[in-house]
């Protein structure tokens, strides 16, 4: 009975501490060489732009080599407007975005750029 109970005792401490794990969510890695103002998800060959998600950030901007957490999507395949403090706007297309997952973008992922 002893050893029953120091086992449940262990499963409800070793069950605490899995869920006191924060998961750090969905987050974008910004590998292009330029700081980026404004971060916009459409759900792929769509364009039903969401929010910025560079608010999230506590300057608002997301620099070179920076990570940006994302809020209020789904893991699934996306768009992005990606905009810069010198208003160019530029796509990047079809990202594939998962559950708990660092997902990049780089210079080489921009189209469509325009100022």
């Amino acid at each position: 009975m002893r050893g029953v109970l120091t086992l449940i005792a262990l499963l409800t401490l070793a069950g605490e501490a899995a869920a006191q794990t924060k998961s750090k969510g969905i987050r974008l890695w910004n590998l292009t060489t330029e700081t980026i103002s404004g971060f916009q998800l459409s759900p792929a060959g769509r364009t039903d732009w969401g929010p910025n998600q560079c608010l999230n950030d506590k300057d608002k901007e997301v620099d070179h080599d920076e990570r940006l957490r994302i809020t209020g999507i789904e893991p699934g395949r996306y768009d992005a407007k990606v905009s810069y403090p010198n208003a160019r706007q530029c796509i990047v297309r079809d990202i594939e975005i998962k559950a708990d997952a660092v997902f990049s973008i780089a210079d080489k992922d921009l189209k469509d750029c325009s100022k």
